[in-house]
C-alpha cells in the first residue's frame, strides 16, 4: 500500500490543482513524448547528431516536468495552509470574542507557536475574519429590525419599507441596497 504513496499523492495534487496548472503540466509530457519518438527514430537510422541533440531536449523536458510538479505541490500546500489557518483563526476568534487584532494575534501565537513564522498571514487573515464577523452582525441586525418593521407595516410595499427603515435608522442609509434585498427576501414568502 505505501509503495505507491508518492504517486497517489501526486495524482491527488494534480486533480486538486486548477485547470491552468493541469494544462501547463500536460504540455511538457506531450513534448517529451514527441522527443522520445524523434530519439527512437534517430537511433534507428543511426544519426548520432540528431540523437545527441534529442537527448539534451529530453533532459530539459524532464527538468521542466520536475519544476512544474514542484510548483503545483507548493501551490497546493500554500492553499491548504491558508485553509487550515483560516479555520483555526475563525474558531479561535469566535471562542475568544476579542476585537483587538494585536491581542488576538499574540494569544493565537501563544496557543499555536508553530505559526510564529507566519505573523503577516495571521494578521491579514485575522483582519478578514473580523471584517466578515462585523458584516454578519450588521446584516443580522438589519434583518431583525426589518422583520420587526415589516411586522408593524404589513400593507407597505418594498420601497415604502426601505424608506421607513432608513428614516427610522439613518445610520444604515449607506446599506440601502442590502436593506432592499433583505426586504424582498423577507416579503417573498408572504406574497
Amino acid at each position: 500500500m505505501t509503495r505507491c504513496g508518492r504517486t497517489r499523492t501526486f495524482i491527488q495534487e494534480c486533480n486538486q490543482s486548477p485547470r491552468a496548472d493541469k494544462l501547463s503540466f500536460f504540455l511538457p509530457y506531450l513534448i517529451l513524448g514527441l522527443e522520445l519518438i524523434v530519439l527512437i527514430d534517430a537511433l534507428l537510422i543511426k544519426n548520432l547528431i540528431i540523437a545527441s541533440i534529442t537527448i539534451i531536449l529530453v533532459a530539459i523536458s524532464i527538468l521542466e516536468i520536475i519544476f512544474v510538479t514542484r510548483e503545483i505541490h507548493s501551490k497546493l500546500q500554500e492553499s491548504n495552509f491558508d485553509k487550515i489557518l483560516t479555520i483555526k483563526l475563525d474558531d479561535f476568534i469566535t471562542k475568544k470574542r476579542e476585537k483587538n487584532v494585536k491581542i488576538i494575534i499574540s494569544d493565537f501565537l501563544e496557543k499555536y507557536p508553530e505559526y510564529d513564522k507566519h505573523k503577516n498571514k495571521i494578521y491579514q487573515t485575522t483582519c478578514q475574519i473580523l471584517d466578515t464577523h462585523e458584516k454578519e452582525a450588521l446584516y443580522k441586525d438589519i434583518t431583525d429590525k426589518l422583520k420587526l418593521l415589516i411586522k408593524n407595516n404589513k400593507k407597505a410595499n418594498v420601497d415604502q419599507i426601505v424608506e421607513k427603515f432608513t428614516e427610522k435608522y439613518p445610520k444604515y442609509e449607506k446599506y440601502r441596497s442590502e436593506i432592499y434585498e433583505r426586504t424582498c427576501k423577507i416579503l417573498e414568502p408572504n406574497e
